[in-house]
């Protein structure tokens, strides 16, 4: 209902927004990246932090190939066929990658939780509802390891019980 008025005053014309001390920032990484630094979840070195983008740049490879092969997909058949191919080569080969960049504890960077957990937990809980069975992580168990940190993080823990539902 506010959103023809409002739209007008945003950086870019869209949303999400985040307004801080007067300044709107636009953009969900960009947001994402301010608000992990402020909660110290960017990574400790420029090396770090670089690798947290790589990891969150992943996700959006992989978060444009499901919208636009699979989500704008208006044919019902063809969209069930790159669904089935979704899963069956891309995610394979993807999990086996990130798998990879992820340590054996469970930690894309470093030895604490970073943006870059969060972004994996995030693109696959969000690209789940959408699939007819969810992505599995059986046979990745460093990736296993990063949803178990992030889901067991206190904060995230309390939030995943509290927020109301919604589409996305």
């Amino acid at each position: 209902d506010q959103w023809p008025e409002l739209k007008p005053s945003t950086p870019m014309g869209q949303l999400p927004i985040l307004e801080m001390d007067g300044t709107m920032l636009c953009q969900s990484n960009s947001i994402a990246r301010y608000v992990a630094k402020i909660a110290g979840l960017a990574g400790k070195t420029p090396l770090d932090q670089a690798r947290v983008d790589m990891v969150m740049d992943g996700m959006v490879d992989m978060g444009n190939k499901f919208a636009y092969e699979i989500y704008y997909e208006k044919d019902e058949d063809k969209k069930a066929e790159k669904k089935k191919d979704f899963v069956e080569k891309y995610v394979t080969q993807f999990f086996s990658n990130m798998n990879k960049l992820a340590s054996d504890g469970g930690y894309f960077v470093g030895d604490e939780l970073t943006l870059a957990d969060i972004a994996f937990y995030n693109m696959v809980t969000m690209v789940n509802p959408y699939l007819e069975q969810p992505l599995s992580l059986d046979g990745f168990p460093n990736l296993e390891k990063v949803v178990d940190n992030v889901t067991s993080n206190p904060g995230i823990a309390k939030w995943l019980k509290e927020r109301p539902e919604t589409p996305y």
